[in-house]
């Protein structure tokens, strides 16, 4: 993330573990209520393509690398990076910065990681605004790892099912991440770049990640997003957050495209479903970062931020 003439401070902050975040606060040191936004991935990092949701004469949003990405130290690292460990970052990050409460918002992996902080420590959270939803349960992540996703994008399952020896060929998804997560770096950055290829043909025309050659692609993003699929995103229990979620009581906003091929738009229906009172707002959009969800959301932080 790029410091401009917006940008309060930036800080390295040790977290423990051998671990130190990357901190970006910017926008409006006077602003009513601070924002903390969470990236997704996991693995991404954060980008100034997030300033875009937010009015910095208005707003005071908080941005950091989580562990393992970005700016944050060591990069890609896996040890002590777990979901639970990313839940007390985000305390220690609102301590830091006396954070009494805050606003609380991500997108796909940062709406999983917004809800499991809401979930432990609900009274720091004023509001919870998420969008492309995704709960980590095994149904959403057979979704994209299983190919159910090819009732519509047939080739693009095709194209990676090819892309592994035909004993595999029934698990295509796991005999990637079994290279991506060994000690063969070749094997690693070639599994990690298809798998990520597979994933980025999902997003919506705007979101699309453009490919680049071998030499230059960066297997460290899908390595820690696989990390944490691998461990079924370190969750508690099956299906954990929906059978927690009605016990959020802060307001709750929902933003889903409805044509996300990433993130099925039933999980956000469902979840709006088990949380009394909160807000669904539908976007013709497909995952994540497109200009239509942008729009939306800047909209939404201008309403109630």
């Amino acid at each position: 993330m790029t410091p401009d003439e917006f940008t309060n401070q930036e800080l390295m902050l040790d977290v423990g573990d051998g671990h130190t975040l990357y901190v970006h606060d910017w926008g409006n040191p006077k602003a009513k209520t601070p924002i903390i936004f969470l990236h997704g991935g996991p693995g991404i990092g954060c980008s100034d393509r997030y300033k875009l949701r937010f009015d910095p004469t208005q707003h005071r949003v908080i941005f950091h690398d989580q562990r393992g990405t970005g700016h944050s130290t060591p990069y890609g690292s896996l040890q002590y990076n777990t979901t639970q460990k990313l839940v007390e970052d985000i305390e220690t990050i609102a301590t830091k910065l006396k954070l009494s409460s805050f606003i609380l918002t991500g997108g796909s992996w940062g709406s999983t990681l917004a809800l499991m902080y809401a979930l432990t420590y609900p009274k720091r959270v004023s509001q919870l605004i998420i969008n492309g939803v995704f709960t980590a349960s095994k149904s959403e992540i057979d979704w994209f790892e299983q190919g159910y996703f090819r009732i519509f994008y047939p080739e693009y399952w095709q194209k990676f099912v090819a892309s592994v020896p035909k004993t595999h060929q029934k698990d295509p998804a796991a005999y990637h991440i079994k290279h991506i997560l060994g000690s063969d770096q070749a094997k690693a950055a070639n599994s990690a770049q298809v798998y990520s290829e597979l994933e980025g043909s999902l997003m919506s025309i705007d979101e699309r990640p453009r490919l680049k050659p071998s030499g230059e692609f960066d297997p460290v993003p899908t390595k820690i997003e696989v990390h944490y699929i691998n461990n079924k995103c370190f969750m508690p229990s099956e299906r954990y957050i929906m059978q927690q979620a009605h016990s959020l009581t802060m307001p709750v906003w929902i933003v889903q495209g409805r044509y996300d091929m990433v993130c099925p738009p039933v999980t956000a229906h469902e979840l709006h479903q088990r949380i009394a009172g909160s807000k669904l707002i539908w976007a013709m959009a497909g995952h994540g970062n497109d200009r239509s969800i942008y729009d939306v959301m800047r909209s939404l932080f201008l309403q109630v931020a």
